[in-house]
């Protein structure tokens, strides 16, 4: 990920710029790329919104979203997956979905791209369990691995393809494994 401002910027004039092909953060008073999604990525990250909103979003209990842009804390981040509370969806005045969501996801999923350091996600992840969000993971497609953040609670390594996938309670109704989700990479 490169640094893409070469002065400070502040929050509101960074919302204010237009959206680029290659998605940008705004952390730090920074303006920061992250990585062009590769396929492997793509398809974890559509797998991943599908199979959470088959479980939640008939129901009204929870919606996922890829790739969507949450400001808040003092940061505007993108990440990978993110999962709201059906009460906490932003709305507009014809209460369809809001365009600016400028609150924490419930559920945070970064998955990291060949080659990108865990350092980044890992902060944006840490940053929404510090405003209020339940859960975190931080998968790495390469590595056939998660790194589960709960909140309040130590990490949790998982990588053996029977380990049950912790999520919110919130989606409770969702069951997944390791192997479950890495699954989807094969043809």
């Amino acid at each position: 990920m490169v640094a893409t401002s070469t002065r400070h910027l502040s929050l509101e004039e960074f919302l204010k710029l237009p959206e680029t092909k290659q998605t940008s953060e705004y952390i730090n008073g920074e303006i920061i790329q992250k990585p062009m999604p590769q396929a492997q990525h793509r398809t974890m990250q559509g797998e991943l919104v599908t199979n959470v909103n088959n479980v939640v979003k008939r129901q009204k209990i929870a919606r996922a979203f890829p790739e969507l842009r949450c400001t808040f804390g003092g940061r505007s981040i993108v990440p990978d997956v993110t999962v709201f509370a059906w009460n906490r969806i932003p709305v507009d005045g014809n209460g369809n979905i809001a365009n600016v969501f400028n609150t924490y996801p419930d559920w945070t999923i970064e998955i990291l791209s060949p080659e990108q350091s865990a350092t980044k996600p890992t902060k944006n992840i840490l940053h929404c369990l510090n405003h209020g969000t339940s859960l975190g993971w931080l998968i790495n497609p390469e590595e056939s691995n998660i790194i589960v953040y709960p909140q309040n609670q130590q990490p949790i390594f998982l990588h053996k393809a029977e380990d049950i996938l912790p999520v919110p309670d919130l989606v409770g109704n969702l069951h997944l494994t390791v192997g479950q989700l890495f699954d989807c990479l094969k043809l």
